[in-house]
Formats: C-alpha cells, structure tokens, sequence
C-alpha cells in the first residue's frame, strides 16, 4: 500500500479530498501487517507510541515533507496509537486525527440537506465530543463544491496544511475531530474552491467570535442547560400588552469612566430597572448577532449563530437575558434573514461557488445595499437560517424576533428596475421561495416555543402577514404598521396652518386598521438618515409647543390600537438625531419638559397594562368607533374603545390645533365620566389648560351618540376620560 508521487503530492500541497483513505492507521490489504501514516508539516522527526503495548517507533520520512511513514508487517489489526513530534525550536506530543472514524454520517445530516432541520448547529460547527473515549472537537462544514478543506487555528498554530478535513459524499459536507483542539480555541476553514480559490473562512455556525479586526470563531462549550423563557406563558398573545422599547445596545448609555458603551453585564444591572421603571413589557435589541461593521448597526450579519464580541461573552449575554426577563421583561432580537454581506471572510462564495447566494444577480444582489440575498429555494439554507433563530431560543430563552426587511424578501422586483428582475414561474413579481421560507419560519419556531413573538417589518399591502400558515399567510404575530407611521409623521411634521388639509392622514389608517395585528411603532428607521429626532418633526417655533406636539403624538399611539414599539431615547424627547457612535443625551432629564415626556410614557404604560379595556381590545375591529373623523378644519379627532362592560369604555378627545377647544363630545353612556389621562397635564409640563377632572353626560346626542359630555381639551393635547359612576 504505497503511496504514489500524486496522493504525496495531493497531501503536501493541500489538494485532498478524503485525507482518512491516506492518513492514519491502515491494514496492507491482502499482506499482513498495519501501515500508519502521520502528517505534520513543521516535523523533522514524528515517533509512533502503542497505547496497548506502550512500544515506540520512528517512523520514516517521506520525502523530507513532513509525512511519515510506518509499516509494521507483524500486526494483524489495528490499534490506538499516539504521536511524539520533535521540531527545531521544541517537542509535542498529540494524539491522531485521522484515527477516528466520522463523528457524524451523511444519514445525520439528512434533515439538514433537506431543508427540515430546526438544529442543524448539533451537527455542524466546532462541537466538543468524547470520541472513541478521548476529549476533542468535531468540525464539520458545509462545502459541497470545495476541491479540499482544511482546519487552521490555534490548535496547529494556524497552518495551512497540517488539518485536511474529510469529504463525507452525498450531504457536502466535510468533518474532522481533533482532539489537540479545546474550547476557547480560534478557528477557520481554509476552502480550495471550485473555481481554485483559496479562501479563509470563518464557521458559518459559530458559537462566538473573536474581537475585530479579527474574525475567526471561537470553540465553545455545548453543555449549556437548553432554557426557555422566564416570562409567564401567553405574553404573546393579541389580547395581552406589548409594548416595546427599541433599542441600538451600543449607543444607549456610557459608562462615565471609561466612556465606552455599556457591556452585556453592565446593561444586567441598569436596563432591567430603567425600563420597569418606565412601564415597558419588551426590550427589542437591534441585530446583536456577530457584525463586522459598526455602523451597519448590526443589519450586515456575518455570525448568525453567536452574539456580537462588542459587549462581552456569550455567557454575558445570556445573564443580561435572564436579568431582564426576572424582572418581567421580554427580550426581542432583530433576526435579519433578507441578506448578508459581501465579506470575503463570510458566506459569500463559500466553496467558490454561489453557496449561500442565488448565482443570479437579479436574485442574488440586494440593490439597494449592496449586500447579497439568500437563496431561500436551497434547503440546506432553509436550515442554516431556521436553525440560527432556534439557537437564540434554546440558547439564551430570548422571547421573540423582529424581522427585518420582509418586504425586500416577498418581492422579486424590490428596489429593482425594468431588466434588473426575473418573474417567478408564474410571471408574476412574488418571491415564491421566500414566502414558503418565511411560512416555515414561523411554523418552526412557534411549534419549538410555543410562546415565542414574531413580528415583521413589511411596509407593503402583501395580504395575511399576521394570518397563521395553514390559512394561506404568513404566520407572523405582528406587523409593524409603516403606513400609519408615515401618515401621522407627516401630519404632526406640517405647519398647524395646513394641517386641516392632511387631516386624512390621521383617519386613513383606520381603513386597513384590522386587516392585520398591527405594531404601532416609532423605531430607529425615523431618527437617522437626516430626518432628525421626533421632536424636531414637530413643525413648530417653540421647543415647548414640539414637546407639547410630541406628547400628544405619543397619547396617540399608545391609544390607537395596536402594539407599541419606541426607539429609546424618544421617550425624553432626544434632542438631536441618532448617532450610533454617541450615547443618548441623558442630560436632558434635567429639564422639566423632557422629566414631564418620559412620566407621560410612564403612566401610558401603566394604563396601558392596566385598564381592562386598554391592551385587550386593540385588535378588535367592534371595539374601536369613531365620535368624529372629520373635523379636519377643527384639527381635532375623536373616538371611543370599548371594553366588556360600559365602566370599561375610553373616550379618546384629541386636539391638533393651536388654541384651546371646548365643545360638546358624543358619548355613548350616561353618568359621571372622569379624566383618567391628559397630555396637557402639569405632570407631563403642560399647561392643565382644560380645567376640570369629571363630567356629567347630557341626555343630547352628539356624533351619532346618545349622550354628550362637555369639556375643554387644551392645543396640542389628547385627554383620556372613562365612566367613573352611572349617576
């Protein structure tokens, strides 16, 4: 069993296919005997040791290459073995990789292949195992089209030769256990492509990374506890409250000593406080899985499985997860499966081939970032994205996904020109693929975790986003509502003089309200970009008339039906637009139009839990009726929602105008109706201007109500009265 001059070739050059058939301990076929070969570049002597006899042997070297050789014509079967490689500045001793057999078959990695497997990550990565009784790691990589693939890392002091990994045939995947590597070590696969490119590549399944301008994974630990969320089941359902604090970790608060953002362990001890403080039931990260690029702020992924090196460990990571849902706030990552970057390190051209990309550039280029589309029609994709958002779960028990840029995935032709788009087989402009992957999405993570949220951003009128997939839809809980959001922007961004002619864009969104389960949501998207921070939308002179106009922005919302979702630091009125290298202007609190902003979204979110009628019922369409949507010349809007009994009933009096109204206001009951909630409040720095705290309804009907009840709401205010008494 000699070896040619081109399988010598083959090793010492790095272009083998199945280095287990060469390397390794082997039987001489019909001869008697065992030949043993070793392979270790750096070698000038490799000494072979028995483990059952504990008898040495030199073995002898071909070719000076760094490849031995031993024949021993006397033994029948073979044995385990250990190595003693001696080298010019020093000695190791190892154990074989190319004495065990493959950690996993191509039977294992069926359901992956197949586009099914929700846990891909147990069989692919860096995973440590016991193999054949000895401690190391199995690598296993997805490569189908690679003419040969090698480990490097800390474990062979990153040479480029000494790892070849083996071919397993059918499922494209290559594997090697090494036992010399150990947890805490870096790691990368050097792939010879298809097209004859050596590339250095980072895992796509790995379970952390290291700190830039780095890139390689990192082995970790898999016998972490499998978790689950903290909350109680049923906090995602329609019928309870969601309301969301969107948030970029990065750039939310400094430590005031280091003048670095705040690490995952830092976030553990304040955030969980800050935002039970404020009222909010959900914390929505922007993207934290790993990113190379500061200031795509996370929506260009390279890492899908691991959470960014940026504010410390992944064991840090899950503390401030468990610190937040014990103090009863639900935590929801940004999930971005609409494209990923061109990096040469990443997935882009893995095996020299379109792997992970559509090889069409119509399909597989995202024009409007530059970045590269998945191919959503290979299953082996399929299972690498559903098996990132099932590691979060598992993992780290975090409580949703936002995902990102839906609306880019449902849309062949989404930012594209005549020419730049190829119709489906229908000839229409649906992405077919990405719509039976978003179905399976949600099908998968929701049957894992039965409590988890999913919620889209999709600005389009796609239909039955939020219906379940076995009626047609999507499966997504919710559904950010871009269209409302632009609309009412607009109309509190217009001069008061004009805003009598954008009254529309306050009613129109009732239209469509309940076509979906909707997300009201005021998020990062409206603060960069030079659109300027909320309150400098308010198209007003006076910084306290924009304080006062954002106010009754945010009673809108929080009335409106619908979920809720704030980018932090709108709560206080940020000042300036958001800067992704800057903390929040925290100073602010110290003025009292902006300590009175943040107690409005305090107590918005007290009753918002709650009022019975408040959170319940925004999803109901019979609950919702309006007293009057037409007073576009008033500048004011008006409506009610309903809970299950009359005591329950809101009575929402909005005025957008820049005086004081006092006016008779339909009313559907009769009694004694108090004020539970004023923008205008001396609480929140408003001037209290509407005077009076209860009202007696009149027998006079009024916007098609059987009662009337008259009062004052003050210019840019919203008042909030509900049935205190029958009488």
């Amino acid at each position: 069993m000699t070896l040619s001059n081109q399988e010598i070739k083959s090793i010492c050059q790095g272009n083998i296919y199945d280095p287990h058939h060469l390397l390794g301990i082997h039987t001489l076929g019909d001869e008697e005997g065992v030949v043993v070969r070793g392979w270790d570049p750096p070698a000038q002597k490799l000494t072979l040791t028995r483990l059952d006899t504990s008898e040495s042997y030199s073995m002898e070297s071909i070719e000076s290459s760094g490849l031995f050789e031993l024949v021993l014509p006397d033994t029948a079967e073979p044995f385990k073995y250990s190595f003693h490689s001696e080298y010019k500045g020093g000695a190791r001793n190892w154990i074989d990789p190319y004495s065990f057999l493959p950690t996993v078959q191509n039977n294992d990695l069926a359901a992956f292949n197949e586009g099914w497997d929700r846990r891909p990550f147990e069989k692919l990565g860096a995973i440590p195992r016991v193999s054949d009784q000895t401690d190391g790691v199995s690598f296993v990589v997805w490569a189908p089209s690679a003419r040969a693939v090698h480990l490097i890392g800390d474990f062979n002091h990153w040479n480029t030769l000494s790892l070849p990994m083996r071919n397993l045939g059918s499922s494209g995947c290559w594997e090697l256990f090494v036992p010399a590597a150990k947890v805490g070590d870096k790691y990368k696969f050097r792939i010879l492509g298809a097209d004859g490119i050596l590339r250095e590549k980072t895992d796509p399944f790995g379970w952390r990374f290291e700190c830039l301008p780095g890139n390689a994974a990192i082995i970790c630990d898999r016998e972490e506890e499998r978790k689950s969320s903290l909350l109680p089941q049923g906090t995602g359902t329609r019928e309870t409250p969601l309301s969301i604090y969107e948030m970029h970790l990065g750039s939310w608060r400094y430590d005031p000593k280091s003048g670095e953002p705040l690490s995952y362990l830092e976030l553990a001890r304040e955030l969980p406080q800050y935002l039970k403080s404020l009222g909010f039931t959900h914390v929505e990260f922007l993207p934290l899985s790993e990113y190379p690029f500061g200031a795509s702020w996370g929506y260009q992924v390279t890492g899908y499985y691991a959470p960014t090196h940026r504010f410390g460990s992944p064991e840090d990571f899950g503390v401030l997860v468990e610190s937040l849902q014990n103090s009863g706030i639900g935590v929801i990552m940004d999930w971005v499966p609409a494209h990923f970057p061109a990096d040469e390190f990443a997935l882009a051209k893995f095996d020299g081939t379109c792997l992970f990309e559509h090889e069409d550039p119509r399909k597989g280029m995202h024009a409007e970032w530059g970045t590269l589309c998945f191919n959503y029609g290979r299953a082996e994709v399929r299972s690498f994205l559903i098996g990132s958002a099932v590691a979060w779960l598992d993992r780290f028990g975090i409580d949703g996904y936002r995902v990102d840029a839906v609306a880019s995935m449902l849309y062949l032709d989404y930012a594209r020109k005549d020419g730049e788009w190829c119709p489906n087989i229908y000839g229409g402009n649906e992405n077919l693929e990405a719509i039976d992957f978003l179905k399976q999405f949600n099908h998968s993570i929701h049957e894992e975790h039965s409590n988890v949220i999913s919620i889209a951003e999709e600005s389009t009128s796609f239909p039955q986003i939020t219906n379940p997939p076995y009626t047609g839809g999507l499966g997504f809980d919710f559904k950010w509502n871009m269209g409302w959001m632009h609309d009412v922007l607009g109309y509190f961004s217009t001069d008061p003089i004009y805003r009598k002619y954008k009254h529309n864009q306050l009613t129109f969104g009732a239209m469509y309200q309940f076509t979906e389960n909707f997300v009201q949501a005021f998020s990062h998207d409206e603060v960069v970009h030079g659109k300027g921070s909320l309150v400098n939308k308010m198209n007003l002179a006076y910084q306290e008339d924009r304080i006062a106009n954002l106010r009754a922005l945010f009673a809108l919302q929080w009335l409106w039906p619908g979920k809720k979702t704030l980018f932090m630091g709108c709560e206080f009125g940020q000042w300036t637009e958001w800067d992704f290298e800057n903390q929040l202007d925290w100073a602010l609190l110290d003025f009292p139009n902006h300590q009175g902003l943040r107690q409005l979204i305090t107590d918005l979110n007290k009753l918002y839990q709650e009022h019975p009628t408040w959170s319940a019922m925004d999803h109901r369409s019979d609950k919702f009726r309006w007293i009057d949507c037409n007073d576009g010349d008033g500048q004011t809007l008006s409506f009610l929602k309903f809970g299950h009994y009359p005591a329950d009933t809101l009575l929402i009096a909005c005025n957008f105008s820049d005086h004081l109204q006092h006016r008779n206001w339909g009313c559907p009951h009769s009694g004694t109706w108090g004020v539970l909630l004023d923008s205008d409040s001396p609480a929140y720095a408003g001037q209290g201007a509407g005077g009076g705290t209860t009202f007696t309804a009149m027998g006079q009907e009024c916007n098609h109500q059987p009662y009337s009840l008259s009062f004052s709401v003050n210019r840019w205010s919203v008042r909030v009265l509900t049935r205190v008494s029958e009488n």
